[in-house]
């Protein structure tokens, strides 16, 4: 892959390359739930979010 190239169309490459589709709900979830805790960390927000879990 190029030098400069973002990381998510590597990554998007790879899976058509290896044909690993099911990989991506996986990362999708994953970024979904760390930016819920990053954005929930601070804010008034955070103990009614963390009485979900």
């Amino acid at each position: 892959m190029a030098k400069n190239e973002p990381i998510i169309k590597e990554f998007w490459a790879f899976l058509k390359v290896r044909k690993r589709y099911w990989l991506l709900p996986i990362v999708l979830m994953l970024g979904m739930l760390s930016a819920l805790i990053v954005f929930t960390e601070t804010s008034a927000v955070a103990p009614f979010i963390y009485a979900l879990f």
